[in-house]
């Protein structure tokens, strides 16, 4: 939950540093009007593919996470099945 939230405010930051960083270019860009608009586009494709790439690793950290979280959880529950079964043999059948 905490990497969640800390995920999210990375992402966040990312967002407004790229917008202020675009906003402050513009107005203090020396080159011409399009050229200025075309370095904006190539910086927001580039933020784009990265918070892509971020979240794509994040959700596979999940995805191995909640795997592995499984896996415990069928090893446990087995160890428990056994144990029940342990202790119903040393009841007297009736």
């Amino acid at each position: 939950m905490d990497n969640s939230k800390t995920t999210a405010k990375i992402i966040g930051s990312l967002v407004i540093g790229a917008l202020a960083g675009a906003a402050l270019g513009v107005l203090f860009a020396p080159s011409k009007g399009s050229k200025t608009r075309s370095k904006i586009a190539g910086r927001a494709e580039n933020l784009s593919k990265d918070l892509k790439k971020k979240i794509k690793n994040e959700a596979n950290d999940y995805k191995k996470s909640f795997s592995n979280e499984t896996k415990s959880l069928k090893k446990n529950s087995a160890k428990l099945e056994k144990m029940v079964e342990e202790k119903m043999e040393t009841f007297p059948s009736t």
